[in-house]
Parts: C-alpha cells; sequence; structure tokens
C-alpha cells in the first residue's frame, strides 16, 4: 500500500448520517510535513554515528514499545508522536522476519530523500515512505 492510498483510506461507514469523519492519515501528512526537518536530522545522525544505515521512523497515537521517542506530541501540540528506530531493532523484535529483511531491503528508499514511517494505527500497522521535502510543482 502506498502513501497516496493510505492517506485516501477512510475509516468504515458506522451507518450514522453524520458527516463522514475524516482519515487520521491526513493528520499524519500535516505532521510529517511539520517534523521533515527534525526526523531528517535524526536520521542522519542515526547513520553518521554507525548505529544503521536503515533508519525507520514510527508514527503512533498510542503507546509503542518500539525505538525511542524524538517527537512526543503532547509536548508538541500535535496529532502523532515519532519514535526513532532502526532495520536492526524491528528484525530483532520480529516486526520484519529474517526472511523478508532482503524483500524490505529491496524496497526501501533512500533515506537522504525520505523517510521510512511505520505507521501504527488501531487497525493495524504498515510502512510509507514520505519525502523529506515535497517538490512544489
Amino acid at each position: 500500500m502506498d502513501r497516496e492510498e493510505l492517506l485516501n483510506a477512510t475509516p468504515e461507514d458506522s451507518g450514522s448520517p453524520q458527516k463522514k469523519q475524516e482519515s487520521p492519515l491526513v493528520s499524519l501528512e500535516k505532521d510529517l510535513a511539520f517534523y521533515a526537518d527534525a526526523i531528517k536530522e535524526v536520521g542522519i545522525e542515526i547513520m553518521v554515528e554507525g548505529i544503521s544505515a536503515h533508519p525507520i521512523f514510527i508514527a503512533h497515537q498510542h503507546q509503542v514499545s518500539i525505538g525511542e521517542m524524538i517527537l512526543n506530541k503532547e509536548e508538541l501540540n500535535t496529532d502523532w508522536s515519532i519514535q526513532a528506530s532502526t532495520l536492526e531493532e524491528f528484525v530483532e523484535k520480529g516486526i520484519i522476519t529474517k526472511e523478508k529483511k532482503e524483500p524490505f531491503l529491496k524496497v526501501y528508499k533512500r533515506p537522504e530523500d525520505y523517510m521510512c514511517v511505520f505507521v501504527v494505527v488501531p487497525e493495524g500497522a504498515n510502512f510509507i515512505y514520505y519525502p523529506y521535502h515535497k517538490s512544489k510543482k
């Protein structure tokens, strides 16, 4: 599933005639744009310090037990918190199985240009790649 599909996804209709609820992923895109410089800085630091060549950021609205908190939604008055992790931690915790590591690396985008984000929502979780600076055409 790519970023466009995730952002255009809408919650299942609850059957009530109320106005359609906006997907939480719309607010995620807004927060990722707001956080982009800080996330890029952390990603570069992870690579330069030799921690990992494959930083992964976790976007969530609840508690998750992977990575280290770098941007707290409560402190920043945003909708999403971001934690920093690595491919190695994802493999160690079994989120990415050893068998899936190579296929994952084949689709992993250049970390200097894209943040790899593991989006956690109540319905599940998925990876997206978000460009640090969207071109303004």
